[in-house]
């Protein structure tokens, strides 16, 4: 590697731990997983040249369009200017959305630096329409730089980045929109405990998770940030989403041993818990280190680059199918839930509120719309399949006579059960789970969720006929798991999906003339007879939940509610 001289741009005075280089002095290494290993344990870190050298090598091999600027197109561009232009007073482009340039550990006038290569990388890059994590990515790989040219090549091959499947920054509006939702959809799902203290103190919870990735490419200390880097520049884009969700725990578990703990449940403004996140993030130095903090976002189970790739193309998709595109003023979510328009029997505005922040966040911009309700259209399935079907997804609620309040969030269109003919079959995806309300609030989902491992329990076979679960009629003796089909998405996403073991994980919702089953596998989480008046509850190995009311209970009311689209009408 070239001798270079990798200070240039730092002020030592600021580096502390950072400025004292140790061995090792050098990285006999090509294989990308022992690089993998390498950065995570930060065999790197305690040497800022040996780092630069592989953040150089590393760059290098980043597949890129057949047309990238290097650092030659920089000098001609820039010639002398570069160091005749002032420093900052350069305007940043409109793209970064107005993101500051993080100082970290650069001189003052370095901060000049970053304006320019970010200017010229503009004009390089003109299919950049919004890219506001830009000015961090930058300001940090120049720490790591001997001049602006090969900074200015270095960030470029990041943009031009061009290997399938794979992404370093998101560069539009929309991909940088879906990955805030796609965010939404994993801080829910890996860590609950930390969206529902979201959920309960922020008015908009979108608008807080709208900052993920400034939480690590803007607020991060540098001695974090650079760790995070060292695994970024190997493994790519879903270290970021760890490393936030990792965040987002921690900050969790300040405010619930912090002096505030008791006011966790009061609603403020989204703007003060963006910035008491953000302030908590900037001074997280004094309660996690660098590496606890990777060792938490590494902890988290059974999250992949797939899973990301997949909601991440969902989320894109359902956003283009509501016209947004480019930057504009996104509805308040909560207020979808107008109390002067929304109306149930069943749970209150407030209530429908906590349902809505555990639906996925694709369809968090729509507002609730009553489908059907046994107070109005009777006690029939025939007329409950009838108001439902071509409707996904659904929401149902039902409230016992015992004054209990239970339901479930059902991912697919009950039309799907027609497709196993005159047999009770089950359809649905892992996005399902079912809850109550009373005596406390309580959400079930996909087992796997909870237990990765019941993931590789695969069948060898291509799909066995289940026996009928606890509850359901003795003439539907054959619960029918349908084949996998080839070219199929996700067990999240998809219908009909994957090759688990269908007596343990994968039953979500079945019906037919008769009755209706959410959860399957040694009983039904919820069974309703045709005539919609009564039902059982038990656990189910899909959920793995307990009762969701009385075991036998009779229906005083039931309500299925749609996803209305207001962005799109």
């Amino acid at each position: 590697m070239a001798e270079d001289d990798y200070d240039t741009f730092v002020d030592w005075n600021q580096m502390g731990d950072q400025a004292k280089s140790s061995s090792p002095t050098k990285v006999d290494c090509k294989d990308l997983r022992e690089f993998k290993q390498m950065a995570r344990q930060g065999y790197w870190a305690k040497n800022h040249k040996l780092r630069a050298q592989v953040y150089q090598q590393l760059i290098k091999t980043i597949p890129c369009r057949t047309v990238t600027p290097d650092a030659e197109v920089y000098r001609d561009l820039m010639g002398s200017a570069a160091t005749k232009m002032p420093s900052s007073n350069i305007p940043l482009p409109e793209f970064v959305d107005g993101a500051p340039v993080p100082r970290y550990c650069l001189k003052a006038d370095a901060v000049g630096s970053v304006h320019r290569i970010i200017n010229c990388l503009a004009g390089q890059f003109p299919d950049i329409s919004y890219c506001p994590s830009l000015p961090a990515v930058t300001s940090l790989l120049l720490h790591f730089s001997a001049n602006e040219a090969q900074c200015f090549e270095h960030v470029s091959r990041i943009l031009a980045c061009n290997e399938p499947g794979k992404r370093l920054l998101d560069q539009t509006f929309l991909a940088y929109e879906s990955s805030c939702m796609t965010f939404g959809d994993l801080a829910n799902k890996y860590c609950a405990p930390a969206h529902k203290l979201i959920v309960a103190t922020a008015q908009d919870v979108l608008e807080v998770y709208s900052d993920w990735q400034r939480w690590v490419l803007g607020d991060l200390p540098f001695s974090h940030m650079v760790r995070v880097l060292d695994v970024f520049m190997v493994e790519g884009y879903k270290i970021l989403y760890r490393v936030a969700i990792a965040l987002l725990k921690f900050y969790r578990k300040h405010k619930a041993t912090g002096a505030t703990a008791g006011q966790g449940n009061q609603q403020q403004d989204s703007a003060k818990v963006r910035s008491d996140i953000q302030a908590f993030i900037k001074g997280i130095t004094s309660v996690v280190t660098p590496d606890k903090l990777l060792e938490k976002a590494f902890s988290i189970r059974l999250l992949s680059r797939k899973e990301i790739t997949l909601l991440q193309l969902t989320n894109e998709k359902s956003l283009q199918q509501k016209g947004i595109t480019v930057k504009q003023k996104r509805k308040n979510v909560q207020l979808a839930l107008n109390p002067e328009t929304f109306s149930s029997e069943i749970v209150s505005t407030k209530e429908m509120r906590e349902i809505w922040s555990w639906i996925p966040e694709r369809f968090a911009l729509c507002q609730p719309q009553l489908l059907f309700t046994t107070s109005t259209h009777g006690c029939s399935l025939n007329r409950f399949y009838s108001h439902c079907e071509g409707y996904e997804p659904t929401l149902l609620l039902i409230r016992t006579t015992d004054g209990d309040v239970c339901g479930a969030f059902l991912s697919t269109d009950w039309e799907e059960r027609k497709r196993g003919g005159n047999k009770l079959s089950f359809f649905g995806t892992g996005e399902c789970f079912v809850f109550r309300l009373k005596p406390e609030m309580e959400r079930y989902e996909w087992v796997v969720i909870r237990h990765p491992e019941l993931a590789s329990a695969v069948k060898s076979q291509g799909h066995e006929d289940t026996g009928a679960s606890e509850g359901q009629n003795s003439d539907s003796n054959s619960l029918q798991q349908p084949d996998k089909l080839s070219g199929e998405l996700s067990p999240f996403l998809s219908a009909r999906h994957f090759n688990l073991n269908s007596k343990n994980t994968s039953m979500f919702m079945a019906g037919n003339f008769d009755s209706i089953i959410i959860g399957g596998g040694e009983g039904n989480a919820l069974y309703i007879d045709s005539e919609l008046n009564h039902g059982r509850t038990g656990r189910c190995t899909t959920f793995d939940n307990p009762p969701l009311c009385a075991e036998s209970f009779q229906v005083s009311l039931l309500e299925v509610w749609g996803f209305q689209d207001t962005i799109a009408s």
